[in-house]
């Protein structure tokens, strides 16, 4: 038999699944509730909080107050070197003694992201908890940390923190994500349900119909039995021996 025989066409593949469709909907219900069961209830929700950095005060600049189109550029130019410095152990290792915290400096590095704002003067440092407060208070304690060491390290005082991490209770986790959970387990699990619906049908041997027997077999099919309902069938016959006693009492009374 070639493969071209052994293809499924397009209305095989929506019989089979129409067949199993109660086995794919369970499958990728169960997937989903459990994944949301265990986003929601087990997996711990991490919180971030932002503060920001505005770089463009310069201790050597105009008293009048007029900020130059070059110290800009310098100052431009100066974030991504700064973006480096906050993430250094030079900070790090003071942020966490600060915190009460001075072997942790790995995690809380792991914990601090720092970007800066296309096409501004701003450094964005976001901070992330378990703990709300905590993600605020690690935020803070990075850009007060920060915008005093820069001073000692490039004799410049041109760092002013700008925003001001806040704690919010209504904040809502940043992970894990559940809508995302749950749209990748139903995405999986659809997948993975009817890929096994239509290998339960491949390893299934059984003949079904006349068309699996000539397909399967080669065998010409001579006729077929129809399936009667005993029930019916008994009820039918019962029936039948009532109206014969009602004739034959019939016939005697005449």
């Amino acid at each position: 038999m070639s493969l071209q025989e052994e293809t499924l066409n397009i209305r095989e593949m929506v019989t089979i699944l129409r067949k199993r469709l109660w086995m794919v909907v369970l499958i990728t219900l169960g997937v989903v509730g459990v994944s949301a069961g265990v986003t929601k209830f087990l997996m711990t929700p991490v919180y971030e909080a932002k503060t920001e950095l505005l770089v463009n005060k310069s201790q050597d600049g105009d008293k009048t107050g007029i900020i130059s189109m070059s110290e800009i550029e310098s100052n431009l130019q100066l974030i991504e070197t700064y973006s480096v410095i906050i993430k250094s152990p030079r900070i790090m290792e003071i942020v966490a003694q600060k915190l009460g915290e001075p072997d942790k400096v790995a995690s809380l590095t792991e914990q601090i992201k720092v970007s800066a704002v296309k096409n501004s003067q701003i450094i964005s440092i976001v901070a992330e908890d378990t703990n709300q407060r905590r993600a605020a208070l690690i935020a803070n304690t990075v850009a007060q940390t920060f915008n005093s060491e820069i001073v000692k390290l490039m004799k410049v005082d041109n760092v002013q923190v700008l925003t001001k991490a806040k704690a919010d209770e209504r904040a809502t986790p940043v992970k894990p994500k559940l809508l995302v959970n749950v749209a990748i387990a139903l995405a999986i699990s659809s997948m993975l349900s009817v890929g096994l619906a239509f290998l339960l049908e491949y390893m299934d041997n059984t003949l079904k119909t006349e068309e699996d027997v000539e397909k399967h077999l080669g065998l010409p099919v001579l006729g077929t039995i129809a399936v009667i309902d005993a029930k019916n069938g008994a009820k039918h016959t019962r029936l039948k021996e009532e109206k014969k006693v009602r004739m034959a009492a019939a016939g005697e009374n005449r």
